[in-house]
């Protein structure tokens, strides 16, 4: 399947309860706290990917890539540094598009876990 990763085809994934492996955000990266990142590709092909993304309270800096997102869990900040744009409050259910290169600020004050894709 050429690396592909597929979704099994009338089966439940349940996104909000997968268990991810967490790794500590690079320094460079984190403005407060010790924050922790996982993520879990459920299905990439045709260029796209399905993931599973989580983050720990803290705060850290990134940069972003193409893709939209639900957050299935947990409460946060999203500021956007460049291009400037007013800051986001996120909660289960928000659905928000992200553009390639965008510099954000997450601001995580419950873990957040969210279901993306991306082209």
């Amino acid at each position: 399947m050429n690396g592909e990763l597929r979704l099994d085809a009338g089966t439940v994934t349940d996104a909000a309860a997968i268990a991810l492996e967490h790794e500590p955000v690079p320094a460079e990266q984190v403005v407060a706290g010790a924050p922790t990142t996982g993520l879990r590709v459920l299905d990439s092909t045709d260029g796209r990917i399905v993931g599973v993304w989580e983050m720990t309270p803290g705060a850290m800096r990134d940069i972003e890539a193409d893709e939209v997102f639900i957050v299935l869990s947990g409460a946060a900040t999203l500021e956007f540094q460049h291009p400037i744009a007013d800051p986001i409050v996120l909660a289960p259910g928000s659905v928000v598009r992200l553009e390639a290169g965008m510099r954000t600020l997450w601001t995580v004050r419950q873990t957040l876990r969210k279901l993306y894709v991306a082209p």
